[in-house]
């Protein structure tokens, strides 16, 4: 793969990079019709591959906020059609690498020494390149080590990058005005975090102690004294991403055991620390032929305020949703519904949410749960790109749902998606290690 030389920062260069984007989108469209004049049978996917092209190459090389909107729109499924899911999914690991001068660069301006300065080995060859950041393989003292370089400018751009982004995203995707500026604010708030390489240090200690007693569980060690606002360095750990894992034709009890470590994590993050890693995606997860399962990234992390939490997941036990009156209120206060609805209104959201309800709370509804099971992931993804076709949501002026819901759902759905390309059978009810104090919440 080519390196990158540079990397627009200002806002006029990058401005013109998405303006560019928007045009070629519209001149896909033009193009499309006019061949459907001849053509009747001509079907959108030609239009949506092209599109998904031309978006993802103007993305990549802005990288940053830019490049991040993509990935997790490769994720939301429901989102986008399955040619622009598959083109951003490769955000997540082969976005143009930085070339090594400004690899050396970034090292001068935060610790005023290169890389072979403070390592005894450092290859300044990227080994991965995703959207905030690349990887690169160091040494030192015998250790393994792993180094995330944040891209130049990335922290700068990501307020003026989203709106800009904006009218490209409005283009793309089946959302209101409103949705789109409640998704564009959440994500704003979480990519400031994200780019705070202090903070990610921080929080990957924390969570990473407070997860370490969880089984096949494991993780790097950090080193804030090679680490700093953009740079952050960790123990280089070995294992397999999920494809190549799953190339290896692992055994039942294998992909169970990963399922179970995977499930346990979110689990106990979300129930216990009240903060969780939200960005389940390949990527971040290494498996081992023995069972393990090895955490990366905690750069985007979801803290859930309690009010959000209670009324969540009492969505998720069964008989509130034979408690009518009890539903309604906790839709009133999710948002899922809202004052500006009529009656008849009220009570479609209603309906609609509920079997939403039903859906993604199907694993919580029994002691195990198998999500190799035929269809339920795409029973999931079906109702989603149903719910976004309906005319009611479309012409609705009204974001529906808590703005925390969009870091939560997605966790659950990168969750599901992994646990379903396992095929893992898991156990969901509460493990022994989860003790009345833990119920309690108390904060890492």
């Amino acid at each position: 793969m080519n390196s990158q030389e540079s990397i627009p920062t200002s806002k006029v260069a990058r401005a013109t990079q998405f303006a560019k984007a928007s045009v070629k989108v519209g001149g896909n469209y033009i193009k499309h019709y006019g061949k459907k004049l001849f053509d009747p049978s001509l079907t959108k996917e030609q239009l949506h591959q092209e599109n998904a092209t031309d978006v993802y190459e103007t993305l990549s090389n802005l990288k940053g906020s830019a490049l991040k909107v993509a990935q997790m729109m490769s994720m939301d499924k429901n989102l986008l059609p399955r040619a622009y899911t598959e083109k951003f999914a490769m955000s997540q690991y082969s976005a143009p690498p930085l070339s090594a001068p400004l690899v050396i660069k970034t090292f001068k301006k935060y610790f005023d020494k290169s890389p072979s300065e403070l390592f005894d080995k450092f290859n300044l060859q990227a080994e991965n390149a995703a959207s905030i950041g690349q990887v690169h393989r160091a040494e030192k003292a015998g250790k393994r080590m792993a180094v995330k370089i944040q891209y130049p400018g990335v922290a700068d751009s990501i307020s003026s990058d989203l709106k800009m982004a904006r009218p490209l995203a409005v283009q793309l995707l089946n959302l209101n005005d409103a949705e789109v500026d409640r998704y564009f604010k959440e994500v704003e708030e979480k990519l400031l975090e994200e780019s705070d390489y202090e903070l990610e240090l921080r929080r990957s200690v924390e969570i990473t102690k407070a997860c370490s007693h969880i089984p096949d569980l494991f993780f790097p060690k950090y080193y804030p004294e090679y680490s700093s606002k953009r740079i952050l360095t960790m123990d280089w750990l070995d294992g397999m991403h999920l494809k190549e894992f799953l190339e290896t034709n692992p055994s039942q009890e294998i992909r169970n055991r990963i399922g179970q470590a995977l499930w346990d994590f979110y689990d106990y993050q979300i129930h216990t620390l009240r903060q969780v890693h939200a960005d389940p995606h390949p990527g971040n997860f290494l498996m081992t032929s023995d069972g393990k399962l090895g955490v990366l990234d905690f750069g985007c992390v979801k803290v859930i305020p309690d009010d959000y939490y209670d009324n969540y997941f009492a969505l998720i036990n069964p008989d509130t949703l034979e408690d009518e009156d009890e539903i309604q209120r906790i839709f009133w206060k999710l948002e899922f519904i809202v004052e500006e609805d009529s009656p008849k209104n009220r009570v479609f959201f209603s309906d609609l949410f509920k079997q939403m309800i039903r859906l993604l709370g199907r694993p919580f509804n029994s002691h195990t749960f198998d999500f190799g099971q035929e269809g339920y992931v795409d029973e999931i993804y079906g109702f989603f790109d149903y719910v976004a076709k309906l005319p009611e949501l479309k012409q609705s002026k009204a974001a529906r749902g808590s703005q925390h819901g969009l870091y939560v759902n997605r966790t659950y759905f990168g969750l599901y998606t992994i646990l379903n390309d396992l095929k893992a059978e898991i156990k969901t009810t509460k493990p022994e290690w989860l003790t009345p104090k833990h119920l309690k919440g108390e904060a890492v």
